[in-house]
């Protein structure tokens, strides 16, 4: 058996699963084409890989959100967005439904949690944002379980 140090990866799943991975791009691609707002999406992405301890996905994730023009201050609350005043109460509502889904062994998604979201978005929206969540947390997991990191 190998010693393998903090830092190095382990299994390429990208490389021995080929097919599985363009079915995980192609829920990316199918994300990106709804009518989701692309810097709540990348929020998501960041706030799920935060609670994840996603090095990787934090760090490709606060670039794509940049990129997209948010701004790194409302990148370094997120965080805290519970105490911010930076976010929106839609944004607010996202990001609790992130972190109810992420920690979905704490309380599930609570119909507190689940009825502000429906203030904001129709059903079928409702289905995408689970569905950008989950993707996100199945991505972090397979960073974090193969130990994949950013480069300097």
């Amino acid at each position: 058996m190998s010693t393998i140090t903090k830092y190095q990866k382990r299994v390429n799943i990208k490389a021995l699963e080929p097919d599985c991975w363009k079915s995980i791009i192609d829920i990316e691609a199918y994300l990106s084409q709804t009518s989701l707002d692309k810097k709540l999406r990348e929020l998501i992405k960041i706030r799920a890989s935060q609670i994840n301890k996603c090095a990787y996905c934090i760090d490709l994730h606060t670039k794509d959100a940049i990129k997209l023009g948010e701004t790194e201050r409302r990148i370094f609350a997120l965080s805290a967005w519970e105490e911010s005043p930076l976010f929106s109460d839609k944004e607010r509502a996202v990001l609790k439904l992130t972190e109810e889904i992420t920690e979905i062994t704490k309380t599930g998604v609570t119909d507190t949690t689940y009825d502000k979201v429906s203030e904001f978005f129709k059903e079928k929206e409702i289905a995408q944002i689970i569905i950008a969540i989950n993707h996100m947390n199945f991505l972090n997991r397979i960073a974090v379980s193969t130990k994949l990191m950013h480069s300097n």
